[in-house]
């Protein structure tokens, strides 16, 4: 088995992919909805479910005839994720696998992401320390060989990237959030407001964001005329300072400076940046694989077919599921 064909419907991207010897990217075709949310300022699941739908087979016959080939094995995203997203591409999926006659492999959503690093020119190797951040993610997992994880540490409240959503709808910025703080922060301050780093006197691995957008919050009623620039700037500085030292503070746990780096959020500048600022041995997946694809759920159903051999058709969909947990 060398082509597997990748589905990813866990949110708001339709994603199918084929991918070639776990190497090779034969075609990566991802339908965005950001412009069907925008008006929502975040995602609503019945809209995004229904799209998917809509577009799935489309796009499955794009990344078919991109990459020229049939696949010899079907994988797709199973947990965790918006249950009517999940269920649209998993059903999808072992349908194909079904009337292909080919294995059918099912993925955890955050090990996709994972294996989104295994394209670069320096693949990571195990063991190593993951940092997994998105809209609707954000943990730490120890990896200590491939698909073995422990979950160190997660969020309390609000993930990484739904703060920036929500100071980014504060602050009348578009939706998504990350990209248009950032854009905007490249002109402000990051020192002009002091913000609550959670956790950062504690031992513990997890983190919070709610706090963080309750102050900004707090800050523009008292201050409705404070310049957005720096309210964005001394935001995302806190935002990333946060990840930043409690991955540092992980990793010296460990004993291991190797870290991944992986998820939507990892596709901003000033998080990169932040981290070639420490000792840590940081490795990004190229930009356009940090956000949901479905050439990241290929990879990952390559690597695991060895082990699966092709699960039972009767797999359902899970909408909570930490990552190393059946």
């Amino acid at each position: 088995m060398s082509r597997v064909l990748g589905i990813e419907t866990s949110c708001d991207e339709t994603g199918v992919a084929m991918v070639e010897d776990g190497r090779r990217i034969l075609s990566n075709i991802v339908a965005s909805q950001v412009a069907l949310h925008a008006p929502y300022g975040g995602v609503v699941p019945e809209l995004a479910s229904r799209q998917h739908t809509r577009c799935i087979t489309q796009l499955t016959e794009q990344a078919l005839n991109e990459a020229a080939t049939d696949a010899e094995a079907v994988a797709a995203t199973y947990a965790p994720g918006l249950m009517g997203s999940l269920l649209v591409g998993l059903n999808f999926g072992k349908a194909l696998a079904y009337a292909w006659r080919v294995p059918f492999v099912p993925i955890h959503h955050l090990e996709g992401h994972i294996y989104s690093a295994f394209l670069t020119d320096t693949p990571p190797y195990f063991p190593f320390l993951a940092l997994l951040v998105s809209g609707g993610h954000t943990s730490l997992v120890w990896c200590p060989a491939p698909h073995r994880y422990e979950t160190l540490g997660t969020t309390r409240d609000d993930a990484v990237g739904e703060s920036f959503d929500k100071v980014a709808r504060l602050l009348d910025l578009p939706y998504p959030g990350g990209p248009s703080i950032e854009r905007v922060a490249q002109s402000g301050d990051p020192r002009a407001f002091t913000f609550p780093r959670a956790m950062a006197n504690l031992d513990s691995l997890d983190f919070s964001y709610s706090g963080l957008k309750t102050a900004v919050l707090h800050l523009l009623r008292t201050y409705p005329d404070a310049n957005p620039a720096d309210v964005a700037a001394s935001f995302q500085h806190a935002a990333i300072t946060s990840l930043v030292n409690i991955t540092q503070r992980a990793a010296a746990q460990l004993g291991y400076t190797r870290v991944l780096v992986t998820g939507g959020v990892a596709a901003s500048c000033a998080l990169r940046a932040a981290f070639q600022q420490t000792a840590l041995d940081a490795i990004f997946p190229g930009k356009g694989m940090s956000t949901d694809n479905g050439a990241m759920i290929a990879l990952a159903g390559y690597a695991q077919f060895d082990q699966t051999q092709g699960w039972d058709l009767g797999m359902n969909a899970v909408p909570y599921l930490e990552l190393g947990k059946s």
